[in-house]
């Protein structure tokens, strides 16, 4: 395997990564009742709270605002109906860096981007919201984590950029289109 194709296939298996937890990320969102049941039921099962007493009490508040709302007001689940979509459309726009890296490296970058704002967001929403900090701390994490691949693959887009730039010029150093 040559250069050019062992960086196209380290891209590609980044990609293939960051997209599955995008998707996953996204699609846990469409059935937030029952995962928060669920996670309850198994925080408790598993004695968290005696080790962990402000998450059980925080996943309790949370599922008894859902339980209501799910009860009385469903619309609000709706936004977070939005927002699984919004992480399966993003995930869709990763396929251009995939089939070509190099002239959609900028797919990359507003990845990047997008995970830097997570953490703005959580600092200024997050008290506003009543949300726990170690609550923010957590959800920046994401934003942390998700850039890790996504600025491998930037690299190494730049490093197949200027490998595919270098094969495709001639000997007088006239550029000769890929």
């Amino acid at each position: 395997m040559n250069d050019r194709a062992a960086l196209l296939k380290g891209i590609r298996v980044w990609l293939v990564l960051f997209v599955v937890c995008l998707v996953l990320s996204g699609a846990t969102a469409f059935p937030l009742v029952h995962e928060l049941r669920w996670t309850e039921s198994l925080l408790n099962w598993l004695s968290v709270g005696d080790h962990f007493p402000a998450l059980t009490e925080w996943t309790a508040r949370v599922r008894a605002g859902l339980d209501e709302a799910d009860a009385d007001y469903p619309f609000l689940l709706y936004g977070t109906d939005w927002l699984a979509f919004a992480h399966l459309v993003i995930a869709v726009a990763f396929y251009g860096p995939y089939r070509d890296p190099v002239r959609n490296i900028w797919v990359i970058e507003f990845g990047m981007i997008a995970c830097a704002g997570i953490i703005p967001l959580a600092l200024i929403c997050g008290p506003i919201r009543g949300i726990p900090v170690w609550w923010s701390v957590l959800d920046m994490s994401f934003g942390v984590l998700g850039v890790i691949p996504l600025y491998v693959v930037r690299r190494r887009i730049r490093r197949l950029e200027a490998l595919t730039s270098t094969s495709t010029s001639t000997s007088d150093g006239a550029a000769v289109p890929a």
